[in-house]
């Protein structure tokens, strides 16, 4: 077992939802956040693991945020532009 499967399983254990969050919910977010990393900032990551999981909480489908998520993420790149650093992009427009 790799660390990431032992970590996942102490604390959905620990959180008492190891019964509701499967490894395919896992790998759904991972893939996500790391396409949120590449393709927006590598902060906004961890922040959109836990929009996502306040969102399925309140009811959406995991599927349904991460479509709509990957979205947003691709509208977001296909907009912006590189900063003049040309390491971060620029906020796409409204």
């Amino acid at each position: 077992m790799s660390d990431l499967d032992t970590w996942f399983d102490t604390v959905r254990t620990a959180l008492d939802v190891a019964g509701v969050v499967n490894t395919a919910a896992r790998d759904a977010v991972l893939d996500l956040t790391r396409d949120v990393a590449h393709d927006v900032a590598r902060p906004a990551a961890p922040l959109t693991a836990f929009l996502a999981g306040v969102a399925v909480g309140r009811g959406a489908s995991l599927p349904d945020v991460v479509a709509r998520i990957r979205g947003l993420a691709n509208q977001w790149t296909a907009a912006a532009e590189p900063s003049p650093a040309g390491n971060e992009p620029a906020e796409p427009p409204p």
